[in-house]
């Protein structure tokens, strides 16, 4: 056991020096060193453990030798001060702060623990209540121990909201479907209730503008910007105008029938014809058109509003540029074998009980709630063929293209008939508009970094402060900058959106069989094809991992 005078203070107190005289205190051992360390003056210390370990060997390898003789000097412990370390995430949106408590000397204060805050230019999102709780449990920590806590959060941006417009009253096409009620309680499938008309001062639209948003900052203030709602304009349409005192309201001016545009509404007058036929005449409308009765063979009926059939259209042709309704059904036959003797155009929806060997061709939706055999249907939205209930529909021959998707109860025929279906055939083009977009970016990127040189290579301000011209041209740098960034920042959300609109496109456009999908169907979704050999119950259609999936799961 060494004698506790062995080892002493340096002269500013801050290190433990080992004296020893190998030849008289030798050999020695670790414990020997420990003890002495173990002292109270000397516990709260930092014990160096490779200047211990090399006091020992020097002195264990001198002790028998003449020049054991001579005393040797170790500093085996130091007083350390505790410290502040400040971490900040990569994306400089969080920071955490650890407090390393004292070998013998100051712990971290508060004033401390700002200046190092201040160092890192952390300033924004800070918790007072964890920097007390480190400061509480700092302590009660032994020497040279640690505790770590989050102690600032930036905010993110929230984005503005865009604007929407939300239709307030019923469309012709709603009617189509809904048939009366009885005061029995059975339903009249001929009467589908008054037609839907409005009158002046009618609210007909409801424009939510879009927001703002917020920015937001990181821990060290640096701004985030927000990406503002994109605007969407309500445009009044014939007899409509905005309110006066509001001009978030579409109402009506005129009465007669209400017809949704691509960005608002209008209201047509009405033309009211019995039957389309060759004593009456083609049909050129511009409003819309109701016909109570049918339109006949090689009859053309064209509106610039909705066409509302409450009967059968027989080989003739309707064109509108707002919805067609059908409330029976839609019939053609066969000219040759890609054309067929009806044809149905309309810019809005299709929507009839009855459709066979007829064109259809809508840019919204197509709704047949009875069946659909063997005709060309087209529609840049969804095809449903299916009552209300689920219980009815059927899909047979012909063939049926939908961008977002193709529902029905059953699909094609016990007896196999050839029945051909597309759907979901634009992602490549969103591919497209996700790498134009990223190239954008890219473009931005380089016009930041290029500004960001000219920033850096300007003389210091004490030169150009009382210099007019400089300050404007360093301004509008900086307003440049500021814009850049802006445009950046919305040109990335919109990749983001992109992105994920391609990348989960094949699990919102599908496929759905509500109860079969008969042999010989053929399905196209995106580049993947398959030819049904055998009947298919309930299922979803899908394309996984360009092949074609099916899954009953999901109905």
């Amino acid at each position: 056991m060494l004698a506790s005078d062995l080892a002493v203070f340096n002269v500013d107190q801050t290190q433990v020096e080992l004296r020893v005289t190998p030849s008289r205190h030798g050999p020695i051992t670790e414990d020997d060193i420990t003890q002495l360390l173990n002292q109270s003056e000397f516990a709260m210390l930092r014990p160096l453990e490779q200047n211990i370990a090399k006091a020992i060997a020097e002195v264990n390898s001198h002790c028998s030798v003449d020049s054991g003789k001579h005393e040797l000097f170790f500093i085996i412990a130091e007083r350390l001060d505790g410290k502040v370390i400040i971490e900040i995430s990569e994306d400089k949106m969080s920071a955490s702060m650890s407090l390393v408590s004292a070998y013998g000397g100051q712990d971290p204060t508060l004033p401390t623990i700002l200046n190092a805050l201040k160092f890192h230019k952390v300033k924004m999102g800070l918790s007072k209540p964890n920097i007390l709780s480190l400061l509480q449990q700092l302590d009660t920590l032994p020497p040279g121990e640690q505790c770590r806590s989050l102690i600032a959060h930036g905010k993110q941006p929230q984005n503005g909201t865009n604007a929407s417009l939300a239709r307030q009253v019923p469309l012709a096409r709603e009617r189509l479907l809904q048939p009366q009620e009885r005061e029995d309680g059975s339903v009249d499938m001929r009467d589908l209730g008054a037609m839907i008309m409005v009158k002046p001062n009618d609210v007909l639209m409801i424009k939510t503008p879009a927001t703002d948003g917020v920015a937001g900052y990181n821990v060290n203030d640096d701004v985030l910007p927000q990406i503002p709602g994109k605007d969407m304009i309500m445009q009044p349409g014939n007899g409509t105008q905005l309110a006066v005192n509001d001009p978030n309201l579409l109402i009506a001016t005129v009465s007669g029938q209400p017809v949704e545009t691509r960005l608002g509404m209008q209201v047509d007058d009405v033309l009211q014809i019995k039957d389309v036929d060759v004593n009456f005449g083609h049909v050129n409308f511009e409003g819309s058109v109701l016909i109570s009765g049918d339109v006949h063979e090689g009859m053309q009926v064209k509106s610039s509003g909705d066409i509302t059939v409450m009967g059968f259209v027989d080989s003739a042709t309707l064109d509108a540029k707002g919805d067609i309704i059908v409330s029976k059904g839609i019939i053609g036959r066969q000219i040759k074998e890609h054309q067929l003797s009806t044809t149905i155009n309309a810019q809005g929806q299709i929507c009839a009980q009855f459709v066979q060997y007829s064109s259809l061709n809508a840019d919204n939706d197509i709704l047949v709630t009875k069946q659909l055999l063997h005709s060309h249907a087209c529609s840049n939205g969804v095809i449903t063929v299916s009552d209300p209930s689920g219980r009815r529909g059927d899909l047979v021959g012909g063939k049926a293209s939908a961008s977002k998707g193709i529902h029905a109860v059953a699909i094609g025929a016990t007896a196999g008939t050839k029945t051909a279906l597309f759907c979901a055939m634009d992602q490549a083009q969103i591919r497209a508009e996700v790498k134009t977009t990223h190239d954008k970016i890219k473009q931005l990127v380089i016009a930041g970094l290029d500004i960001e040189a000219r920033l850096r290579k300007l003389p210091p301000k004490s030169e150009w402060q009382t210099d007019a011209g400089m300050i404007e041209q360093v301004k509008m740098m900086l307003d440049e900058k500021k814009q850049l960034a802006s445009n950046r920042a919305q040109l990335e959300a919109q990749f983001k959106q992109l992105q994920q609109d391609a990348d989960g496109y094949y699990n919102k456009h599908f496929i759905q069989a509500k109860k079969h999908i008969f042999t010989n169907v053929k399905i196209n979704i995106g580049p993947s094809k398959n030819t049904t050999q055998r009947e298919h119950g309930p299922c979803l259609v899908m394309n996984k991992q360009n092949e074609i999936s099916f899954d009953y799961g999901n109905r």
